[in-house]
């Protein structure tokens, strides 16, 4: 007679679940500046360690590409090592018996066409390329490469006002970015290792509230150099070169098309997440360095911008991305049909919609679309619904920012599709009809929406917003010149706009003699017509983030200024404290919390509730002070971004 029996699980599976916890955290933390190909080494060792042995190229196929790997990161190996890695692992997609095979062999491959130039530098050149090396993980992703552990020493030190000096050293919107930078920074905080990433924005918005950003003096000016820069758009690029150009000892003039400063931080993100008055605390600061001459309701079409390149010895254009896109479907021109930028936007000069008893669909699944869905249920809506053709977990929004939306009693329809707008006899919206979707393959990263085989179905409502991305007034200065491309103007690393008609970057027998490519002398541009023009921001990027924004401002400013025969450096008198011992044990972060949901949905003040002394104090002794110890000893504290 045979007998069954319940197998035991082997006795240390409890136990490796908690070093693959372990494990997972070094991956989140991994360092920026690393040798991708160590990494891909890395997770191939992984694969190889997995393998059940039951299949040969697994078994054997996987170590053997290993140890060739190996010689490839030590910079021993020759070029035809590389065709035989791509021999094997090839073979080894193609016949392992599972994916613990196939997938370590694809993503091999992958990598190798992925990093392909960090590769030939290995074997041509026997070293990596030039940028591969640990740097402080927050730092570096910062876009504005803001010195990140200092201000945090100086908050723990108490001294808030240092912290935002500190800050403003590399970034004038210290405000803006505690309260709705989507903290990058943060991306992989080493602290992660221990326990879990900073709170960043927490601790700058702390610093913030009890050191306001107009009552900390800003740096003196230096010596006036006789230049003139005009800056096209004053949105948190334009402000921000304007800012460091100044800071510079130029002279600057912003046009602004609109009746206010701030571009899309003030028409484009709700009071409620940033109360007008505290931009206006950053914009202050700002303008009071002097040698800043602000023109409103000061639009430039493509006779301006000729003018203004001809006049002026630099002219940074960023005019940001500040018209909404559409949608293909029936419907889009009934009554009650808005853009999400129009509605913002009108928001931005005091005019509030007035949504009482009426249901509200939002079409969009990023920040955007979750400021417009959370505004109309400020606006008295009755029912608010956002419509998104994938799932949640496949949405841009924050997830913070889709979870406040939720408990404010916004509905996510998700996997819906729009297919046109339901008009009554009058023209005005009655319902969105949608196509239910499936999720599919993944395309670019995620998975990609297909039409399910089940019916239409329609939602009831009286207002419909677009939120599905914006676009670029890109018309005036294209007709002025510059070269766009998808509706985004086209610049070289230094941001100088590639004019039409010029060789774009090596492309001609002397890089000197284009406008964009490696020379930034201003006797190779000024007989350039539009070798003057930077361009930054959204307008350049796309729509992306404040931070992006204004790291893009920093380096206008810094390239026009050596551009002009400059080499301005800016300082800051902050005495950065000394780091004490690492506190090593673990802590839960310290988040920050939303005024109640039954007040926050009744009003447009502010929804955040800074954290108090003992939190952020917490927070900031949870620091591992990266500047000083680990990667940022190697380079004298810290790497010194200009």
């Amino acid at each position: 007679m045979t007998k069954l029996s319940i197998a035991p699980r082997a006795k240390d599976d409890a136990r490796i679940g908690g070093f693959l916890d372990r494990q997972k955290r070094r991956v989140d933390a991994m360092p920026p500046g690393m040798c991708p190909i160590a990494q891909q080494l890395a997770l191939l060792r992984e694969g190889a360690l997995q393998t059940c042995g039951k299949c040969v190229p697994c078994r054997d196929g996987l170590p053997q590409l290993a140890a060739m790997l190996e010689r490839i990161v030590d910079c021993t190996a020759d070029a035809s090592e590389l065709d035989r890695i791509r021999e094997l692992a090839v073979m080894v997609r193609d016949t392992s018996d599972c994916a613990i095979g196939y997938e370590a062999a694809n993503a091999l491959l992958e990598g190798m066409d992925a990093f392909a130039v960090e590769y030939e530098s290995h074997v041509a050149e026997h070293s990596c390329q030039r940028g591969v090396q640990q740097s402080v993980p927050c730092e570096t992703f910062c876009p504005a490469h803001v010195n990140v552990p200092a201000y945090i020493a100086l908050v723990a030190a108490g001294d808030n006002a240092g912290a935002v000096a500190m800050i403003r050293k590399d970034n004038p919107f210290p405000t803006a970015c505690g309260l709705v930078c989507e903290h990058p920074c943060e991306l992989r905080c080493r602290r992660t290792l221990i326990d879990a990433p900073l709170n960043i924005r927490g601790i700058k918005e702390y610093a913030c509230e009890h050191a306001r950003a107009d009552k900390v003096p800003v740096p003196e000016r230096a010596v006036e150099t006789g230049r003139r820069i005009a800056v096209v758009g004053a949105g948190p690029s334009g402000l921000t070169c304007a800012y460091f150009a100044a800071l510079m000892g130029h002279d600057v003039e912003v046009f602004e098309g609109r009746d206010k400063l701030g571009g899309m931080m003030r028409y484009g993100i709700p009071a409620y997440r940033f109360p007008r008055e505290r931009l206006d605390e950053d914009i202050r600061a700002i303008l009071s360095v002097g040698g800043i001459t602000v023109h409103t309701n000061a639009p430039v079409d493509a006779a301006r911008m000729a003018e203004l390149s001809r006049d002026f010895d630099a002219v940074y254009v960023a005019i940001g991305a500040q018209v909404g896109k559409t949608l293909r479907i029936d419907g889009t021109d009934a009554e009650g049909v808005f853009s999400a930028v129009e509605l913002l936007g009108a928001i931005g000069d005091g005019d509030y919609p007035d949504f009482t008893g009426k249901k509200v669909a939002v079409i969009g699944g990023g920040n955007v679309a979750m400021d417009c869905a959370r505004t109309a249920v400020r606006a008295g809506a009755s029912e608010v619904n956002v419509v998104y053709r994938r799932r949640v977990a496949d949405m841009t929004a924050l997830p913070a920012e889709i979870e406040s939306a939720i408990a404010e009693g916004v509905e996510m329809v998700t996997l819906a599709s729009p297919v046109a707008i339901e008009k009554d006899g009058a023209g005005r919206v009655a319902a969105l009809r949608v196509q239910p979707q499936m999720i599919g393959p993944v395309k670019r990263g995620r998975p990609a929406p297909v039409a399910a085989s089940k019916p239409e179905r329609l939602i009831a409502a009286d207002v419909v917003l677009i939120a599905v991305g914006q676009n670029i007034v890109s018309a005036p200065f294209e007709e002025f010149g510059m070269e766009a491309e998808w509706g985004q103007f086209k610049a070289d690393e230094f941001l100088c706009a590639q004019m039409k008609g010029a060789p774009a970057p090596n492309e001609s027998a002397s890089d000197a003699d284009a406008v964009t490519g490696a020379s930034l002398e201003p006797d190779v541009l000024a007989g350039i017509p539009g070798g003057n023009v930077f361009v930054g921001g959204d307008c350049q990027t796309g729509p992306a983030t404040v931070i992006k924004a204004i790291g893009a401002g920093k380096v206008a400013a810094r390239n026009i200024d050596e551009m002009l025969g400059f080499h301005h450096t800016l300082t800051r008198d902050v005495e950065v404290p000394a780091p004490r011992p690492n506190d090593r044990a673990a802590y839960g972060r310290v988040e920050v919390l939303e005024r109640p949901t039954r007040e926050r949905r009744a009003d447009y003040l502010g929804v955040e509730v800074p954290m108090s002394e003992e939190e952020v104090l917490q927070e900031c002794g949870r620091c591992l002070r990266c500047d000083h110890f680990g990667a940022g000893a190697c380079e004298g504290g810290r790497i010194q971004y200009a």
